[in-house]
């Protein structure tokens, strides 16, 4: 169950190489994300969340560019602080999302997940 982002693109490459070595690898993901796509080193399984791809891209747009944005440290800080904590409650809602799908659930528990 990874995150996206860094986190992703960096555990992406050790699955190709244990798939490779024939490993079953499945990824569960939100189906709203920025990075974690089909391949054919594993088999993904998505869960419907309350947020739209764009919905999505603008809040990490947004926070990213708090970075060239001018003020005093203190403005900088807590905007930052409140961009962090909104994308806390977008990885709260997602997990949400996850332990609330009963089909995902029975599947992942059926498989030995």
């Amino acid at each position: 169950v990874p995150t996206d982002g860094s986190h992703w693109l960096s555990m992406r490459e050790v699955l190709g190489i244990l798939s490779q070595k024939g490993h079953e690898i499945v990824v569960v993901a939100p189906e709203v994300n920025l990075y974690i796509k089909p391949s054919k080193s594993f088999e993904l399984k998505t869960y419907p969340v309350p947020l739209t791809y764009e919905e999505m891209e603008n809040e990490f747009k947004g926070f990213l560019q708090l970075s060239f944005e001018e003020g005093s440290f203190l403005t900088k800080f807590l905007k930052a602080y409140q961009g962090l904590k909104r994308l806390g409650e977008l990885s709260v809602q997602s997990c949400e999302s996850l332990v609330k799908n009963q089909e995902l659930l029975r599947y992942l528990e059926e498989s030995k997940f």
